[in-house]
């Protein structure tokens, strides 16, 4: 039995355009410099506010920070329902979960940034809640690269560290895994450079969603 984690934004769904149009709108609304869209996928997997005080070279979150997280909230189902603005799956992630979603010796779960609500709406829409047994959010655990959200999911579902792969495209994610000592896989198709995966500590990268299951077994 193993248990396989998946990031969310950058692993599951293409969600770069969404993220940086409701944050430019974020930064507008408190009179601060446009955030080119490089430094809105820098930052994509870190807890929202946390994100945010990074995005401005601030090494904490601070009051403001809190308020702009609150506001990028209340804009971000506005800005999803705009037209062009959804979170596609990327290519090869269906054919993925629909393969490993129904396997007994297998045990499916997300960790991620995202709220709990995000992760929910992405889920549903994509018909993978039937899949996902056990996830972790901002809501739920410390920013990553903190090993909390792989830690819960295992202490949850009875799993060890050694029997887990945690799959994502931040060296957050690698990062975590590591932490916890789960098995981090990389994947090429997201916002960290195969490069920035590899330092930051990745057991393997792949370059197509279905290349997992070699890894899987």
């Amino acid at each position: 039995m193993k248990l396989v984690l998946f990031d969310c934004d950058g692993t599951l769904v293409d969600s770069a355009n969404l993220i940086h149009e409701t944050m430019r709108r974020t930064f507008a609304h408190f009179d601060k410099p446009e955030p080119k869209v490089e430094d809105t996928k820098a930052i994509i997997g870190l807890t929202l506010d946390i994100a945010i005080a990074r995005m401005q070279g601030k090494p904490h979150a601070d009051e403001e920070a809190v308020e702009m997280m609150a506001y990028y909230k209340t804009l971000f189902a506005v800005v999803r329902q705009d037209l062009g603005f959804k979170e596609p799956l990327f290519e090869g992630i269906r054919e993925l979960i629909d393969a490993i979603g129904p396997r007994k010796d297998l045990l499916i779960g997300a960790v991620t940034g995202k709220s709990r609500r995000g992760l929910k709406l992405v889920v549903e829409t994509h018909g993978f809640d039937k899949y996902f047994m056990v996830s972790r959010t901002a809501d739920d655990c410390p920013s990553k690269p903190h090993p909390a959200m792989v830690t819960e999911c295992c202490d949850e579902t009875g799993m060890k560290p050694s029997d887990t792969l945690v799959i994502g495209d931040a060296i957050y994610d690698m990062q975590m895994a590591k932490a916890a000592g789960a098995t981090a896989i990389g994947v090429a198709w997201g916002y960290a450079s195969v490069d920035e995966l590899n330092k930051a500590g990745a057991d393997a990268i792949i370059h197509h969603p279905s290349e997992l299951l070699s890894h899987i077994g």
